[in-house]
């Protein structure tokens, strides 16, 4: 891990408090913890799977975690796993073992990963009720199993995901219309086979709502494709997506295509789900660490959501509270906050919602002593970016201008990437393996 601060002191304490956040959501260690073999067939979080005779044990799945958790889960199962397919984002593989592991792309979707999700459907679509289906899923999925409904292309849904993510929807909002142009999320993956189906996850939404993470392919959903028309035109962007999405989710909300299986239908009494870790548990990790290093550790009620910039302004106007009275908070001390704001892009600059974070709260703490705030995203990639978030001081906007930047500018442009490449304050870490949403940090010594 690479932290671009001068400091040794406080770059050490970053260093450890984010080693230990991501420590606690190792995908790793939360399948090994709830998967063993037994005689007859596997026992997952407590419950027993018996799988005789013909039967048989496969694995499927995708997101940024999702190749670990496959590496875990052949270590325990061993030759009772048949074997199975996940797919991940590129430069987070790992080696092929029983579950083939392939990359596609991500956040917007290709033709590898319409190809993985034709594999995965070609693979748990033969299966019965004396097989167990193991679904791995993590934050990533809906982009890594791109399966366009009949009707649609992929550069439909490429488009359509690039506006969304672009617009400042949030994640449940932009999985609520994907799921709605796919044949594979919003519960479509459980109903296409006849096994028993088990879910793995590590959770990249807020609340763990099992419909939005990874588009939920094995959970009810309780959208319709009448939010998914409004959720386009609420962000202006109806006018925008290709026709063919338009006319399709029109025929939906007419009722003359399928809606996605809802709560209570029958066929979910076969699939049970596990949360094996989610934002909440870094968080806490990251507390108890804190505790460990000295620094009395104070933990936010609320995730970071809504605007990266309302976010930002909130930890700033912390700071001063702190350095104006510190009644409250203390020194040495570590505010910390989990969560995903978003980001409305306009322009093309480079950047991530974590590094927007953090260039909004330098200007935020410009002039202020013994303060330094980080954003980090969890899987080591923040935005289309080779960085995992940045880290600021009270001197960050003056040091930048003394090198003829204005921090204002690069906000404006969202182009915090290629401010924190020359100033300094990159977070770099290469991909994590795991990814369960962000970590801000504000550390006051």
């Amino acid at each position: 891990m690479r932290i671009g601060v001068q400091e040794p002191r406080a770059r050490a304490l970053l260093g450890r408090l984010l080693r230990a956040g991501l420590a606690a959501v190792d995908p790793r260690q939360a399948v090994s913890r709830v998967v063993s073999r037994t005689k007859a067939g596997v026992r997952i979080a407590g419950r027993r799977y018996d799988v005789r005779g013909s039967g048989k044990i496969v694995a499927v799945g995708a997101g940024k975690a999702s190749a670990a958790m496959a590496l875990a889960l052949e270590q325990r199962l061993g030759a009772r796993l048949a074997g199975g397919l996940v797919a991940v984002k590129r430069g987070a593989a790992a080696p092929a073992g029983r579950i083939t592991v392939v990359t596609a792309g991500h956040p917007v979707p290709d033709q590898a990963g319409r190809k993985a999700a034709m594999q995965v459907l070609a693979l748990v679509k033969g299966l019965t009720r004396d097989d167990l289906l193991i679904v791995l899923l993590s934050g990533g999925a809906s982009s890594l199993l791109p399966l366009p409904a009949p009707g649609l292309t992929l550069a439909d849904t490429q488009k359509t995901t690039e506006l969304l993510l672009n617009s400042g929807a949030a994640i449940r909002e932009i999985n609520a219309v994907r799921k709605h142009l796919s044949a594979i999320t919003g519960g479509r993956l459980a109903a296409v086979t006849g096994a028993r189906v088990v879910t793995l996850i590590l959770s990249d939404v807020i609340g763990d709502d099992l419909g939005a993470i990874g588009s939920g392919p094995t959970a009810p959903d309780p959208t319709t494709y009448a939010d998914a028309c409004a959720i386009l035109r609420r962000f202006h962007i109806w006018n925008l997506v290709p026709v063919r999405v338009r006319r399709h989710l029109l025929r939906g909300r007419r009722g003359s295509l399928d809606e996605t299986p809802k709560p209570g239908a029958r066929l979910f009494r076969r699939v049970r789900h596990h949360v094996l870790g989610n934002n909440r548990t870094a968080v806490e990790a990251v507390c108890r660490e804190a505790v460990r290093a000295g620094l009395r550790p104070h933990v936010l009620s609320r995730p970071m959501t809504g605007d990266v910039r309302e976010a930002a302004a909130s930890f700033g106007r912390l700071a001063h509270k702190i350095v104006s009275c510190g009644k409250s908070v203390r020194p040495p001390a570590c505010l910390i906050a989990g969560g995903e704001p978003t980001v409305v892009v306009r322009g093309r600059g480079r950047g991530g919602r974590a590094q927007e974070f953090a260039l909004a709260a330098a200007m935020g703490i410009a002039g202020l002593p013994n303060i330094r705030i980080a954003g980090f995203g969890t899987d080591g990639s923040d935005g289309p970016t080779d960085a995992a978030g940045a880290v600021v001081d009270g001197g960050t906007v003056a040091r930048a201008a003394q090198q003829g930047m204005d921090a204002a500018a690069f906000l404006r442009r969202h182009n915090a990437y290629s401010f924190f490449k020359r100033a300094g304050g990159h977070i770099v870490t290469g991909p994590t393996g795991t990814n369960v949403n962000d970590l801000y940090l504000m550390i006051v010594l």
